[in-house]
């Protein structure tokens, strides 16, 4: 049910259809999964090695980090920046599954290509997640500041910071990070959609048998693997996006340890291989592809479920009428 099928077009749902199905996918996942960002920001954004025998380090693993947040900011900090970040899900989910529903219709109307074709995916997957990001990079930016934010915040409220933000470093500041998130977003989210359709196939060619019995359980499977196969190869920008967003917001990363400031993407990259090695470039790959492979696979599980759950109801309505 992702992308446009053409042998479905009884059944096909309408664009409010998807853009709600794309946002209740977003809204459920984004608060499953926010402890794990949370942490993998954390990771992303600390100078010093991820390690033990570092003593300068204040994170070096999954669970000492998760205790220690746990320790000194409490529970609700694995929900820091939620509101921003569920403002952003909802967002992103109804813009990327809609795009993505009409890109996959035109390029079937307008080519040769099969709207099913794990190609067509991936290309049309990229343009509906750089779309979608493009419209949601501001909440993305608050989202990332929130977490970063330590004790006592910087931020009070998400009203505060948009104001804070605004007055001191311009309208620019939400929109930090912009040039990493669209080099990486079109091969990760390709790489989603693509993988996602492959997997399926393999899948079903496996396990034939009673296949609707293991839809969900399909779905969930193959979105989970697709999601970390496309993080692990498109990581590195996502750490790029998040050292950028938070340029200019120094003061409150002061209790986490050393503080870079960057000029630009470029910078960015010379001054982590210069000071943390070809290994920074991966810090918090760990709970990200943890985050990675729940997000993605509960992303496509929920949006099909909840496809599922409106296809039935406009069928139940249809037929209401008819009869």
């Amino acid at each position: 049910m992702v992308g446009y099928d053409p042998g479905l077009k009884h059944s096909a749902l309408s664009t409010t259809d998807v853009a709600m199905a794309g946002s209740l996918s977003g809204l459920v996942t984004r608060a499953m999964t926010s402890p794990f960002d949370v942490i993998k920001i954390r990771f992303q954004l600390q100078i010093e090695q991820l390690s033990p025998q570092n003593p300068l380090a204040k994170y070096h693993g999954i669970l000492q980090a998760a205790k220690l947040i746990l320790k000194e900011e409490g529970l609700p900090s694995f929900w820091k920046g939620h509101i921003p970040a569920q403002l952003m899900s909802v967002g992103f989910g109804a813009v990327q599954f809609v795009t993505f529903e009409l890109f996959t219709e035109f390029v079937h109307n307008t080519t040769t290509y099969n709207a099913q074709d794990p190609m067509v995916h991936f290309i049309c997957g990229g343009f509906a997640a750089c779309t979608a990001s493009l419209t949601n990079q501001p909440l993305d930016t608050l989202r990332t500041r929130f977490a970063a934010q330590g004790e006592p915040k910087v931020y009070k409220t998400l009203r505060h910071a948009i104001v804070t933000m605004y007055k001191t470093e311009g309208p620019l500041t939400f929109y930090r990070g912009l040039t990493p998130t669209m080099i990486a977003i079109f091969p990760y989210a390709g790489l989603q959609f693509s993988f996602y359709n492959i997997l399926k196939r393999v899948y079903e060619w496996a396990m034939p048998a009673a296949r609707w019995k293991r839809g969900n359980v399909k779905n969930l499977v193959c979105g989970s693997c697709a999601g970390v196969i496309s993080k692990t190869m498109t990581y590195p920008f996502d750490l790029f996006k998040k050292r950028l967003q938070v340029g200019g917001f120094e003061r409150a990363r002061m209790a986490f340890g050393q503080v870079r400031t960057y000029n630009g993407l470029l910078d960015c990259v010379v001054q982590i291989v210069r000071d943390e090695g070809p290994k920074g470039f991966f810090k918090g790959l760990s709970p990200s592809l943890v985050k990675a492979a729940l997000a993605t696979g509960f992303t496509f599980f929920w949006y099909e479920l909840f496809c599922g759950l409106l296809a039935l109801k406009t069928s139940a309505r249809s037929t209401g009428h008819e009869s």
